[in-house]
């Protein structure tokens, strides 16, 4: 409770925070004092949430809530019994630093406490398990935390923080060491196992706990570890195996769109496309996309080859039904489909937008969305505070990965949809959708009337500004 009233108080005591979002053309980088101010109101609030909810929550939340109880604690110096490490810190400085992180890490500062670990390792010539492990730890928990923070503290004010994708490498980059130095304790084990599971490597997160029972076969801590990790293979591995078949899928790819072929056409040359790809590129001139030879073929009219296409239906026929879907742009049954969100702006379809990812669960987002589809929706808040019902699918055209994790990613928009229902995961927005058509009135009919009256008294409006705007600037006014 004590620890509640000191953050109420640092967050009256704060500016108001700018209410950044991600967007086009925007940098993230150099750290100024409202900046630090920020981020400090940021950290405050997540840790108040953290403390209030965090026991609440259940692990299936989250994907990535296996923890073992081990973990949920950190040691101490008196916890260190001497077999086959290096002894703790001796010096005053990384033993407070120790201290200190501990303390941060039970109150659920854990950022606070990777710098205290940190700190303490660059004070010592020698490579401390207990060290390692601690901050392996607060790496995992921080993890963890971000993928449990509401989507709505987000869109309030930004997070300028590594997604949790990356500090599960930390984390396991720490916890490796801690198992060459500790080879012998179950925990180092634990440490690496929960790492391996916050990166989604459950195969190897299974091995590693199998090797920590062969050393302690009664760990509960483990057996439990290793029940969760298995019932999270199982869910996962619909999407596993769908991945491997878009796989094996790839050489069945058209060149153009690089999706699977839809209604193939094999060029007299010897390369096949998707019908609508090839039309396109026609369009533009008489030459295979591929070779340059000169062809003259009617895609509208040209045969679909035969064997081709059903060697394709048969083998990929949930991809192939996909493609359909979308090449024909039927109209998906409420709640039969669903779209990771990126809550920002309003976007019209086939407009192209550049954006600039740095907030850790759009990263985890994007990272998600390149191994699928490549397509997510983008969705503005009302003034109400609410998402607007209406949204539209974009699809990445261009994603470059930077150093320091950000995704420079340029997209288009493809169609629009009504959001049917939305829910939170990993820190994201994701909802069912159900795609919208537009419906063309015959001449005569009282709704073309009706858009026609609209259309004509936007027109006087925008006119009537342009002439007063000329008038204005003829006078000098």
């Amino acid at each position: 409770m004590d620890c509640f009233f000191s953050i109420q108080g640092r967050i009256g005591s704060t500016s108001q925070p700018h209410n950044t979002r991600e967007g086009k053309g925007l940098h993230t980088q150099g750290l100024g004092g409202d900046h630090q101010e920020h981020n400090q109101f940021t950290w405050c609030l997540f840790v108040c949430l953290f403390v209030h909810c965090y026991q609440g929550l259940s692990q299936d939340q989250s994907q990535c809530s296996t923890m073992g109880s081990e973990l949920e604690d950190v040691e101490d110096l008196s916890s260190w019994n001497g077999e086959g490490e290096a002894p703790p810190p001796e010096d005053d400085a990384s033993a407070e630093f120790l201290r200190k992180g501990n303390s941060d890490f039970r109150n659920a500062r854990f950022k606070e406490a990777i710098m205290c670990y940190t700190k303490a390792l660059q004070g010592s010539s020698v490579d401390h398990a207990l060290l390692y492990s601690n901050r392996c730890a607060a790496y995992c928990r921080l993890s963890k935390l971000l993928r449990t923070i509401p989507a709505r503290v987000s869109e309030e004010s930004a997070i300028y923080e590594l997604d949790p994708m990356s500090l599960g490498q930390l984390a396991l980059r720490d916890a490796e060491k801690v198992v060459k130095l500790r080879s012998q304790d179950p925990k180092a084990y634990l440490c690496k196992a929960t790492a391996q599971t916050l990166l989604e490597q459950y195969e190897a997160a299974v091995e590693v706990y199998l090797s920590g029972l062969e050393i302690d076969p009664t760990n509960k801590t483990l057996q439990d570890g290793l029940r969760e990790v298995k019932t999270l293979m199982e869910g996962a591995e619909h999407s596993d195996n769908k991945r491997r078949k878009l796989e094996r899928s790839d050489e069945l790819d058209c060149t153009l769109c690089l999706k699977l072929l839809h209604q193939p056409i094999t060029t007299p040359c010897g390369h096949s496309f998707c019908r609508q790809c090839l039309l396109q590129a026609l369009d533009h001139g008489n030459k295979c996309p591929i070779c340059r030879t000169v062809i003259f073929v009617s895609p509208k009219t040209y045969p679909v080859s035969v064997t081709l296409n059903n060697l394709i239906q048969r083998n990929f026929p949930e991809e192939y039904e996909e493609r359909k879907a979308e090449t024909d742009a039927a109209v998906t049954q409420a709640g039969g489909e669903s779209l990771p969100l990126f809550v920002m702006d309003v976007v019209l379809p086939m407009q192209h937008m550049i954006l600039n990812i740095f907030e850790p669960r759009y990263r985890l987002m994007i990272r998600r969305v390149v191994e699928g589809n490549h397509r997510f929706g983008m969705v503005r808040i009302e003034d109400s505070g609410s998402l607007a019902e209406v949204a539209c699918e974009v699809e990445i055209t261009e994603c470059e990965p930077l150093p320091d994790g950000r995704f420079h990613i340029e997209v288009v928009g493809k169609r629009r949809f009504r959001m049917t229902e939305t829910w939170e995961q990993d820190g994201y927005r994701v909802a069912k959708v159900q795609w919208l058509h537009d419906t063309v009135h015959p001449d005569g009919s009282s709704e073309k009337e009706q858009l026609d009256r609209s259309v004509q008294t936007a027109a006087d409006l925008v006119n009537g500004f342009i002439t007063r705007a000329r008038e204005i600037a003829r006078s000098g006014n």
